[in-house]
């Protein structure tokens, strides 16, 4: 077969793809992936940028500017899927007729594309094609595809398969097809010292991929309540100048590698960190922001496999219990397991074969 991947032009969005890509590759089937952005960045395939030029922010605030009623409720992440409709409908505007072009030149027999990647959808019904729906968050994907507000409503093909990658004990139950979640976070290596074993507790501090609207002082707060814990902290990608003495930083380094080594996260709650923490079995702690943060947080507190707290309310003994408590540690165990025991993504080569 010939596999056409899309995804909106965000590195959060490709990423949750790329184990999929990669079982289609390695049995045997061509994999074209299409996005945009800093999602260009995936290595191992083919990738075509179907969005050139794009600049999330500016998108986004052409967006709120005419939505202003909803931009409390999104800051708040408290909005649902009205903003994220129109925000992403935007963005698949921008990529339809490149990946329509793209499409009809590569001539894919089936599509594959993210819930927020609706031009996926519109190009597989407009060139006969079965479309599978590979969900890559806490939210339920049709939903979000439903939500998407395209210009002129074009056409969306109903999904021939829809992939879930949620553990259920956290986003529910549904009748799409399981999958296991595999984290992929680029190629780059990580740093020696993040790859031993930690003495003690260590706590990574990660912010999001796409920066929240407004003050950001999580790492701030994070930082000035590390020397009242018993725990090493690292920052990735700090954005702050200067660090008291008890706290690392470095750059991007793959999080799926570091919670590997035995840490535990602080993070805004993004769906590929979130599941990546569920994935390994680590605590995190979510702080609760805008989009679809505060859901996650939510979800995955209700769990019990981590906790969720707001920015003002980060406190030394919130840090503490996040690598202490062993009721957290023993729930998110349990989702750990429950995610290997899900299908691999080489068991669902065949259900897209079949497709259509």
């Amino acid at each position: 077969m010939r596999v056409l991947v899309v995804a909106a032009p965000l590195i959060g969005h490709v990423h949750p793809l790329v184990g999929l890509a990669r079982a289609l590759r390695d049995a045997g089937h061509e994999v074209l992936l299409a996005t945009g952005g800093d999602g260009l960045a995936v290595t191992g395939f083919e990738v075509r940028d179907v969005a050139p030029g794009f600049r999330f922010p500016r998108v986004a605030a052409r967006t709120m500017l005419r939505h202003p009623l909803l931009i409390r409720a999104e800051l708040a992440g408290t909005a649902g899927t009205r903003v994220v409709g129109h925000l992403f409908g935007a963005v698949n505007d921008l990529m339809l007729d490149r990946l329509e072009r793209t499409a009809r030149q590569w001539r894919p027999d089936r599509i594959v594309y993210e819930p927020l990647a609706g031009a996926g959808a519109v190009i597989a019904a407009r060139l006969g094609v079965p479309g599978i729906l590979h969900e890559n968050s806490l939210y339920d994907g049709p939903a979000l595809l439903a939500a998407t507000r395209m210009r002129g409503r074009p056409e969306l093909a109903a999904p021939a398969v829809v992939i879930r990658i949620a553990p259920a004990s956290v986003a529910g139950r549904g009748t799409h097809l399981p999958m296991r979640f595999v984290p992929y976070a680029g190629d780059r290596p990580l740093p020696g010292w993040l790859a031993e074993p930690p003495r003690r507790p260590r706590i990574l501090v990660s912010r999001s991929t796409v920066a929240s609207p407004g003050p950001d002082r999580m790492m701030a707060r994070i930082a000035a309540a590390a020397a009242h814990i018993d725990a090493d902290v690292v920052l990735l990608r700090p954005g702050m100048r200067r660090l008291p003495p008890h706290v690392r930083a470095t750059g991007w380094a793959p999080i799926p590698a570091a919670l590997a080594a035995g840490a535990a996260i602080v993070h805004h709650g993004g769906a590929g960190t979130t599941l990546s923490a569920l994935q390994a079995g680590a605590p995190q702690l979510i702080v609760r922001g805008a989009g679809d943060r505060r859901h996650n947080a939510e979800l995955v507190a209700a769990r019990g496999a981590g906790l969720a707290t707001d920015e003002r309310n980060i406190t030394p003994a919130l840090l503490t219990r996040l690598v202490t408590d062993p009721v957290v540690a023993s729930a998110a165990a349990e989702v750990a397991a429950e995610i290997a025991a899900m299908p691999p993504p080489s068991d669902l080569v065949e259900a897209i074969r079949q497709a259509g």
